[in-house]
């Protein structure tokens, strides 16, 4: 039996320091490597006790039986919801980073949610403090040494936004403190202050996280070094010499060199472990620094898997260890296929087609793309291929004409597809980024469109007679009319307020000069063929545009959120008097 490496996720709001938070703690600059500033994948970094020493100095106190820290550095947009949902479901402790100066943003709340959802353990590390107006910094101290050396309004400053956080875990339903102020931490959630910049409270992060996996995780830690291992995918790429590749992290149990293992993905497969690369100490196992070769890893532990007929690999799925048994074959296999059908999107009859480079980034999307209520009709992980095109192109809704590739490849035959058949591509390695351009596009379309169909479209409008602005009887009855409400053209037919069709307008002239329309509160002259002055209508008359079913259906199913609220009157005014005799016109 041993003791395994505690797996620590940490999580927060989008800029608040995450990242930053772990260059800090393994000097790397991965940070400045990742697409918009904001890490796209889980990465996965291996901190060994020796290195938390060093990184801890003079505040390093205790006797450690813990091998180290595995940080799992979670993305930091909103729209990574489920996979903080996976990196909780998999720590052992969380770390929930906020910044001290901006508060609890919506990814705060969030990641609380998620939290209390898998019942994770954590700390706040409450970031940025080197921000607060006057603070001295300190490169690398404790907090505590730090802040026993500022001055007083620096003091009030950091202790007024500081209890700000604290009061909102509250209302969260947390009771928490700073962390040298708690006698029980089994109750209370230790609040750090720090700085990823300047290393400011580091070590008393470090330290509180080694202090509570010791103490309260001790018996969830202990492994058998003999139990099948089971990893999680973080990516697959290739490997100069080794081919396609693996990179994962070994949650649980033992894995070696030799071993057959099940491998999810599309399909899942059965292979043998080839090579098993660890990188160097405190290095992102997702960077490209060098590794080094190992015979066998225990659990928790980050490593590049080398083995054939890894291509089709999901990023996100599991691997399991298992005998080479029939049975135990059949039977890992059956599990791991049960766990990527779990995630499986449900998809429309119309919508558009997405794929994706892991089942973690399909399932991100498909989130943003639900709450955004855009519909999908294809979801997949891989490269956009032309059968994805052809699918685009044959949706009913122009709009969903589209093909949205997350850190994807164009295949060269969809390329193809896609400049024939003008479907439209959105593709990016920064998932807001990919769901703005989309949204932007579509509402440009959508004005596109409705501006078209509203120019076709005979819209809505109102009019009295006015009295004693009868000009000429009939042929046709040229009167003075105020408009009540929408709009009135040449050529549109009119009728009484009893339904009555009553003519056309032939012209509309406002002191003496011809116009192509008149709109609410306008008093025009106005030419009416059909009617006679005295007999058909008459001064004080309310007259309606007479719009056809087929335009009263467009209005109201397409049109409706456009109109003006005289619009509106005027068009409710209409189906009501239609509709008196015939409940179902124009629906």
């Amino acid at each position: 039996m041993t003791l395994r490496t505690p797996i620590v996720c940490v999580l927060g709001h989008v800029d608040h320091g995450k990242t930053t938070l772990l260059d800090r703690i393994r000097g790397s600059a991965i940070a400045d490597e990742e697409s918009g500033a904001i890490t796209q994948h889980i990465g996965a970094t291996e901190v060994p006790i020796d290195a938390i020493k060093r990184a801890c100095g003079p505040a390093f106190a205790g006797k450690f039986i813990v091998p180290g820290l595995l940080f799992i550095d979670t993305p930091g947009h909103h729209a990574f919801t489920t996979l903080r949902s996976r990196g909780g479901a998999l720590a052992d402790l969380a770390v929930l980073v906020v910044d001290i100066n901006e508060g609890f943003l919506p990814q705060t709340v969030e990641s609380l949610d998620i939290l209390k959802r898998f019942k994770t353990p954590f700390v706040v590390a409450a970031n940025k403090i080197d921000r607060i107006h006057g603070w001295q910094n300190h490169e690398g101290a404790s907090f505590v040494s730090g802040y026993e050396k500022q001055g007083d309004r620096a003091r009030q400053e950091f202790d007024r936004k500081f209890y700000d956080l604290v009061g909102k875990l509250y209302e969260s339903g947390f009771n928490a403190d700073r962390y040298d102020n708690i006698s029980d931490f089994r109750t209370t959630i230790s609040v750090i202050p720090m700085s990823a910049k300047t290393g400011e409270g580091v070590p008393d992060l470090l330290m509180v996280l080694l202090g509570l996996a010791q103490r309260f995780l001790e018996q969830n830690l202990v492994v058998s070094a003999s139990k099948a291992g089971v990893c999680t995918i973080l990516e697959v790429s290739e490997t100069h010499g080794l081919g396609t590749t693996v990179d994962a992290i070994l949650y649980d149990g033992e894995l070696a060199v030799g071993d057959t293992i099940v491998v999810g993905g599309q399909p899942v497969v059965t292979t043998k472990v080839r090579a098993l690369l660890k990188p160097s100490a405190v290095t992102d196992i997702g960077s490209n620094e060098s590794f080094l070769r190992v015979k066998r890893v225990t659990a928790a532990s980050g490593v590049r898997i080398a083995a054939p007929n890894l291509e089709h690999a999901y990023a996100g799925s599991m691997i399991q260890v298992t005998s080479d048994k029939s049975g135990s074959i059949r039977d890992a296999v059956h599990e791991i296929e049960s766990e990527i059908k779990t995630v499986q999107i449900t998809t429309d009859t119309d919508g558009v087609v997405l794929c994706a480079d892991t089942i973690g980034s399909l399932e991100a999307i498909t989130g943003e793309l639900r709450k955004n209520d855009i519909a999908i009709r294809i979801a997949k992980v891989g490269n956009i291929a032309r059968r994805d095109v052809v699918e685009a192109t044959t949706c009913r809704d122009p709009l969903y004409k589209t093909v949205i590739g997350f850190n994807v490849d164009v295949l060269p035959d969809a390329l193809e597809e896609l400049q024939r058949s003008g479907t439209r591509l959105f593709q990016s390695d920064v998932i807001y980024q990919l769901i703005d351009d989309y949204q932007n596009w579509s509402s440009k379309e959508k004005e596109i469109v409705e501006k078209k169909l509203s120019e076709a479209v005979i819209r809505p409008g109102q009019f009295t007679i006015l009295d004693g602005c009868v000009f000429r009887q009939s042929n046709p009855a040229v009167v003075g009319v105020r408009v009540l409400g929408g709009v009135i053209k040449p050529g549109i037919p009119v009728m009484r307020a009893d339904g009555m069709h009553i003519g056309s307008i032939k012209g509309i002239q406002e002191r003496s000069e011809p116009i192509s329309e008149a709109r609410y509160r306008d008093e025009v002259a106005v030419a009416i063929e059909g009617p006679t002055v005295g007999r058909q209508i008459k001064e004080g008359d309310v007259l309606l545009v007479d719009i056809p079913e087929r335009h009263a259906k467009l209005v109201e199913q397409d049109l409706y959120d456009t109109l003006s609220p005289d619009e509106i009157e005027a068009f409710n005014k209409f189906l009501e008097i239609k509709r008196k005799d015939d409940p179902f016109w124009g629906r």
